[in-house]
């Protein structure tokens, strides 16, 4: 259950403190396939389940830009910002993929707030999402995510 935020003042009392963790969520060569697929990324150490098991990681891997696309899917699932009339992704500051995502594995979203900022186009607001693999020390992704959210 996403924790609710209250509006911007709400958030920006919330500026630096972590915001919660999202639910594990597979990662399934279907997955993987499908976003092959999307992007026209069809390199083997995605698709090719033989060649992979024999390649570097011993499976297939998620795309690096599949599991930053779980981003507003995960974060959902950990914020839920009210009285807003829109929320439009303004981009990344920073993203680093330190260790690759086996087919099969499960992944969450841990997500903290770093910054609120009040501009004439709306608030921009920063959140760090560290996409953790379960059973694993190093993330699968680390990322800076800008928002820019308009209040109603």
């Amino acid at each position: 259950m996403a924790r609710v935020i209250n509006g911007i003042a709400e958030l920006e009392a919330l500026v630096g403190q972590p915001l919660g963790e999202s639910e594990w969520t597979e990662i399934s060569q279907d997955m993987i396939d499908k976003f092959a697929d999307a992007t026209g990324d069809h390199q083997w150490i995605h698709v090719d389940a033989e060649k992979a098991a024999a390649g570097p990681f011993g499976t297939t891997i998620a795309h690096g830009f599949l599991t930053l696309s779980l981003l507003p899917l995960l974060g959902a699932q950990v914020t839920d910002i009210t009285g807003m009339k829109m929320k439009i992704n303004y981009g990344l500051n920073k993203v680093r993929f330190p260790n690759p995502v086996p087919s099969g594995s499960k992944v969450r979203d841990v997500v903290s707030l770093k910054e609120v900022v009040r501009k004439d186009s709306g608030v921009q607001v920063v959140m760090n999402h560290v996409i953790e693999i379960e059973g694993k020390d190093r993330p699968a992704c680390i990322a800076e995510a800008v928002t820019l959210m308009v209040e109603a």
